[in-house]
């Protein structure tokens, strides 16, 4: 066998010289036959002839064994040491213009010899780039697009092969270049007309999903039909890795909210909650990351508007309801995906007041419960966030504290996780707006103070430190009580409240002036030494000088300056509205 591949080598060479086709076609046989039976021994053999660089003068239009060359380059660019070799022989731009051949076997050993080059290997892409065979293939699938004959879907299937590999890059560059010769459309539409051709199909998806990753993909995508097609591609399908080819298209393609509610109109929701349906009993891994798979993207769909609302239908459609029954189930991720789903339903007032109306603010406190204990984290930071979104309009705050949200988030207070201690202190500034009572109580609760306090110098969490800051000020600002303001005194929190009067954010910067104007009028003999030692005369001194400082910075900082002189200015405080 090696006598003869090297036989047939030094033959191949001389035979190339005088090309003829006979004898060059007898040498191609017998090295495919060899590449059949050891691909990758046969490839080193062959690199190490020094044949590839003839392979370039043999890649001619006019010859009748062109599309073997071709094959044979196919072959052995099925190994990865073997992509740069062929780029640095010169194959690319041969085989770029082969791709103009009206023969179709020429161009479908073409394709594959080119697609195989481009897998997995930037060299390729790159050279094929320069040689400009995308355009051309692009071209060729946009003709063949529409025919159904088997000799056309191969190549269709070859050519879809190509630029998936083509595609398939961290570089976005190419992808974007495929996106600009609009490429997405008549993919769309390939995928319609082709739906029962597995292979091709496959082929799509991939490509899809390189794509797909682009923001610049999203708008061509949601002109077309892609929704509609992936959807009843998915409803087809009964093997799990097809299904979970399908999902990776759709993840990337359901961030855009016009493809999210063509995905809602489509009927995808009802085939997610179909395999939630099926596979919530299961405990296969595969039916397990199925299971998480339908859920997360049916939270995904909700992100959007018009999509939630389509899905809400004022708290009576069937979605809704479903999503419902995730909450008291005994599956951690389904628990997580209801309380999210929840989050999401709860972006307007209109829903909230519904949702608190109809008992879910109960639901998610009895899933809290069961998680205070070495619980789940990401389903305590989803059934937080739900009850945060949902404490936001006015008319819910005291039917929320009624209910014991507020001692149901406190449990949470020694929590070490950043995002859990996120969501609670959002939840609790959030409820106790506006109610006197509830920011009293919650103000002279020593602990939580001290835990604020001690949050405020998180400076690794930028979120819970910037909320602790707001909370200790919304305890004061809300409760306006001296009892309040002595807890956050013996606690140390005087010197975060002036230093967050210094924050980037105006809104921070109101809260606090606000709040340090309430102690000043209210309680300034306790807080005096705090105030002075965190110097805040000099804070406010560099405020009123600064021409960057907005207007409301500038009245409040004075009229702080008026309660800490003992001034019967009126304490008439501007703020802007605290409900972010």
């Amino acid at each position: 066998m090696a006598d003869n591949l090297s036989d047939t080598l030094k033959k191949l060479k001389i035979t190339a010289v005088d090309r003829t086709d006979d004898s060059l076609e007898g040498c191609l046989d017998c090295l495919l036959q060899a590449l059949t039976q050891n691909n990758m021994e046969t490839s080193e053999k062959i690199q190490g002839s020094g044949i590839l660089q003839v392979f370039a003068s043999l890649l001619i239009p006019q010859s009748s064994c062109t599309a073997k060359v071709a094959n044979v380059i196919a072959e052995i660019a099925k190994n990865e040491f073997m992509r740069i070799p062929c780029v640095d022989a010169g194959l690319i731009s041969p085989l770029v213009q082969l791709l103009n051949s009206k023969d179709q076997e020429v161009l479908l050993q073409t394709g594959r010899a080119l697609g195989n080059i481009c897998y997995d290997s930037h060299e390729g892409r790159s050279a094929v780039d320069q040689a400009g065979g995308a355009q051309i293939v692009v071209d060729h699938l946009r003709s063949l697009c529409s025919k159904t004959d088997p000799a056309s879907e191969k190549l269709l299937t070859v050519f879809c092969g190509m630029l998936m590999n083509y595609s398939n890059e961290k570089n976005d560059s190419l992808q974007a270049q495929l996106i600009n010769m609009g490429v997405i459309p008549t993919l769309v539409k390939l995928l319609g007309i082709h739906c029962q051709n597995a292979a091709l199909t496959e082929m799509c998806l991939v490509a899809f999903g390189n794509l797909a990753e682009l923001e610049s993909s999203k708008e061509q995508f949601a002109s077309t039909n892609i929704a509609e097609e992936l959807v009843k591609l998915f409803k087809k399908q009964i093997e799990h890795d097809k299904r979970e080819m399908v999902f990776e298209v759709l993840a990337p393609l359901a961030e855009n909210d016009a493809i999210k509610l063509q995905l809602v109109e489509s009927g995808l929701v009802e085939c997610l909650l179909e395999i939630v349906q099926q596979k919530v009993d299961s405990d296969k891994e595969e039916d397990i990351a199925e299971l998480k798979t339908a859920s997360d993207l049916m939270v995904l769909l909700l992100l959007g508007d018009e999509s939630m609302q389509k899905l809400f239908e004022g708290g009576k459609g069937n979605v809704f309801q479903r999503v419902l029954s995730w909450i008291p189930s005994n599956n951690h991720q389904l628990q997580l995906a209801g309380a999210l789903a929840i989050a999401n339903f709860a972006r307007n007032d209109g829903n909230c007041i519904h949702m608190v109306d109809n008992g879910i603010v109960e639901k998610l406190m009895d899933l809290l419960d069961r998680h205070v204990e070495d619980g789940n984290v990401t389903v305590q930071h989803a059934a937080l966030s739900a009850l945060r979104n949902l404490a936001i309009p006015v008319v819910n705050k005291a039917k929320m504290l009624s209910a014991g949200v507020t001692e149901a988030v406190l449990k949470f207070l020694k929590s070490e996780m950043p995002p859990v201690q996120f969501k609670l202190l959002g939840t609790l500034r959030m409820l106790i707006d506006a109610q006197a009572e509830a920011a009293e109580q919650l103000g002279k609760n020593v602990k939580l103070v001290e835990r604020l306090v001690e949050w405020c110098e998180a400076k690794d969490h930028a979120g819970v430190m910037g909320e602790s800051n707001r909370l200790l000020s919304a305890l004061i600002r809300h409760s306006k009580s001296k009892d309040v303001i002595k807890t956050i005194v013996q606690s140390g929190g005087i010197k975060h409240l002036v230093t967050m009067a210094t924050s980037e954010h105006v809104i921070m910067q109101n809260e606090a002036l606000v709040a340090l104007a309430l102690i000043a009028a209210l309680e300034l003999g306790t807080a005096e030494k705090d105030l002075e030692s965190a110097q805040l005369v000099q804070i406010l001194h560099r405020l009123l000088a600064d021409e960057r400082s907005a207007p409301e910075i500038k009245y409040n900082s004075m009229v702080l300056i008026c309660a800490l002189m003992g001034s019967v200015f009126p304490i008439s405080l501007h703020c802007i509205r605290k409900d972010t």
